[in-house]
């Protein structure tokens, strides 16, 4: 039955849904393409049809990770038109989609993958999910709310901060410490992108 799943649908689709169940399962070091190919149901050649090799298929799960990623902040972006709050809902997409997709997650960032000469569309795919927080970072700069000359230097920190939260909850520290302090991650992840962003923004003489 299962050789039969992609006839009606998407082979290649098929194969990066059986990679990320593999990873899930046993880890990435178990991933090869005939694994991938036994779990999809299908015959050992067919992942040739459409990855060369190993790192094609690792590197084409996360192109589509880094664009799902991109999605989840471009709505969230969307849902207010203030862009300091915007930067904290970008917060909660970034979280929330790791938590969602947390094979695809880690994968994105292994270091093999972040080498733009060897993978040039997975570094493109990446630069393109950073842009959405780089542009809410020039609008809050556009209204006054953010330094311009500091503006790259947040967008980095902002990264730094909603990816250590990411990390922390997936790794199950972040909830621990959140029941400790008596609330749940989700809030205090919505907390901490909030006093972060208060943090950043410019007091009333403008320092």
């Amino acid at each position: 039955m299962k050789r039969t799943r992609y006839h009606h649908g998407d082979l290649r689709a098929t194969l990066m849904d059986a990679c990320l169940r593999l990873i899930e399962s046993e880890g990435l070091a178990a991933v090869s393409l005939r694994r991938v190919a036994r779990e999809a149901g299908v015959s050992s050649g067919a992942p040739y049809h459409h990855f060369a090799d190993r790192a094609a298929l690792l590197s084409a799960l996360s192109i589509d990770g880094f664009q799902q990623l991109a999605t989840y902040m471009t709505t969230a972006r969307a849902k207010t038109t203030d862009p300091l709050a915007a930067l904290t809902e970008l917060g909660d997409a970034y979280v929330r989609f790791s938590r969602e997709h947390p094979a695809q997650f880690r994968l994105m960032f292994r270091p093999e993958l972040s080498q733009p000469e060897k993978h040039p569309d997975a570094h493109a795919a990446g630069d393109a999910a950073f842009d959405v927080l780089v542009r809410t970072v020039a609008d809050c700069v556009a209204v006054g709310a953010l330094p311009a000359d500091r503006a790259d230097t947040l967008a980095i920190a902002w990264w730094g901060l909603a990816h250590g939260l990411a990390s922390l909850w997936l790794d199950g520290h972040l909830e621990k410490r959140s029941e400790q302090m008596g609330t749940n991650a989700p809030e205090l992840v919505d907390t901490i992108m909030s006093t972060f962003t208060t943090l950043i923004t410019p007091g009333p003489a403008g320092a």
